[in-house]
Protein backbone atom coordinates (compact mmCIF):
# COMPACT_ATOMS: atom_id res chain seq x y z
CA UNK A 1 0.00 0.00 0.00
CA UNK A 2 1.71 3.43 -0.94
CA UNK A 3 1.42 5.99 1.89
CA UNK A 4 -0.38 8.26 -0.72
CA UNK A 5 -2.94 5.70 -1.07
CA UNK A 6 -6.28 7.00 0.43
CA UNK A 7 -8.77 4.35 2.82
CA UNK A 8 -11.93 3.72 1.38
CA UNK A 9 -15.00 3.03 3.80
CA UNK A 10 -18.45 2.89 0.92
CA UNK A 11 -16.61 4.73 -1.16
CA UNK A 12 -15.58 7.88 0.83
CA UNK A 13 -12.09 9.10 1.68
CA UNK A 14 -11.51 8.92 5.44
CA UNK A 15 -7.80 9.76 5.33
CA UNK A 16 -4.48 8.70 3.66
CA UNK A 17 -2.51 6.08 5.43
CA UNK A 18 -0.06 9.39 6.56
CA UNK A 19 -2.80 11.04 8.60
CA UNK A 20 -3.54 7.67 9.88
CA UNK A 21 0.39 6.64 10.91
CA UNK A 22 0.62 10.48 12.50
CA UNK A 23 -2.68 10.29 14.47
CA UNK A 24 -1.14 6.97 15.75
CA UNK A 25 2.05 8.46 17.23
CA UNK A 26 0.35 11.13 18.54
CA UNK A 27 -2.17 8.48 20.83
CA UNK A 28 0.62 6.52 21.68
CA UNK A 29 2.86 9.45 22.44
CA UNK A 30 0.17 10.70 24.76
CA UNK A 31 -1.06 7.15 26.09
CA UNK A 32 3.08 7.02 27.33
CA UNK A 33 2.80 10.41 28.59
CA UNK A 34 -0.38 9.69 30.85
CA UNK A 35 1.45 6.22 31.88
CA UNK A 36 4.34 7.89 33.31
CA UNK A 37 2.63 10.39 34.78
CA UNK A 38 0.36 7.70 36.64
CA UNK A 39 3.40 5.52 37.31
CA UNK A 40 5.21 8.75 39.57
CA UNK A 41 1.72 9.54 41.32
CA UNK A 42 1.21 5.64 42.14
CA UNK A 43 5.46 6.03 43.12
CA UNK A 44 4.41 9.10 45.33
CA UNK A 45 1.73 7.67 47.28
CA UNK A 46 3.26 4.67 47.98
CA UNK A 47 6.07 6.34 49.21
CA UNK A 48 4.01 8.37 51.61
CA UNK A 49 2.32 5.54 52.82
CA UNK A 50 5.91 4.19 53.65
CA UNK A 51 6.78 6.92 55.51
CA UNK A 52 3.96 7.74 57.34
CA UNK A 53 4.57 3.60 58.03
CA UNK A 54 7.36 4.84 59.57
CA UNK A 55 6.34 7.60 61.40
CA UNK A 56 3.43 5.62 63.21
CA UNK A 57 6.17 3.63 64.40
CA UNK A 58 8.70 6.47 65.75
CA UNK A 59 5.58 7.71 67.89
CA UNK A 60 4.86 4.42 69.34
CA UNK A 61 8.66 4.56 70.63
CA UNK A 62 9.94 6.89 73.79
CA UNK A 63 11.59 9.92 72.53
CA UNK A 64 15.35 8.85 72.04
CA UNK A 65 17.83 8.33 69.14
CA UNK A 66 15.70 5.11 67.79
CA UNK A 67 12.51 7.76 67.46
CA UNK A 68 14.61 10.71 66.26
CA UNK A 69 16.59 7.96 63.45
CA UNK A 70 12.72 6.68 62.55
CA UNK A 71 11.85 10.77 61.83
CA UNK A 72 14.47 11.32 60.06
CA UNK A 73 14.35 8.28 57.64
CA UNK A 74 10.13 9.22 57.09
CA UNK A 75 11.30 12.67 56.11
CA UNK A 76 14.35 11.50 54.16
CA UNK A 77 11.88 9.07 52.26
CA UNK A 78 9.38 12.05 51.59
CA UNK A 79 11.99 14.53 50.56
CA UNK A 80 13.79 12.14 47.71
CA UNK A 81 12.04 13.98 45.07
CA UNK A 82 11.03 16.96 46.42
CA UNK A 83 9.37 18.00 43.20
CA UNK A 84 6.43 15.65 43.65
CA UNK A 85 6.00 16.95 47.47
CA UNK A 86 2.12 18.56 47.69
Amino acid sequence: MSFEKNIFSQGQTLFTQLEFDKALSEAKAEIMAVAIQTTKQAMLLERKACAQFLMDLANEEDEGEVFTAMRNAAEQMLNRIPGQRQ
